[in-house]
């Protein structure tokens, strides 16, 4: 199973932080999954490939989701501060 997210932002300075905030989530994998997560431009660019169980790849979507919601939560709030 595979999936590519694409994520568009107003500036490359956003997109840039969602990207760097999603990148540990790079590292740290279990087998028979991949994640690669870059920036180009004004989007960050997820793709996730999975060789295990269908329950993984949806887990692994939800968490990755979660983590950008956090960090686009976190933007927010900076810039409103």
């Amino acid at each position: 199973m595979e999936a590519e997210i694409s994520l568009s932002y107003k500036t490359k300075k956003q997109a840039k932080a969602i990207a760097d905030a999603v990148a540990p989530d790079n590292v740290k994998i279990p087998e028979g999954l991949a994640i690669e997560t870059v920036m180009r431009e004004r989007k960050v660019l997820t793709h996730i490939e999975c060789r295990s169980s269908m329950i993984t790849f949806i887990a692994t979507i939800d968490d990755l989701l979660a983590a950008v919601s956090v960090a686009e939560r976190s933007i927010s709030t900076i810039k409103n501060y």
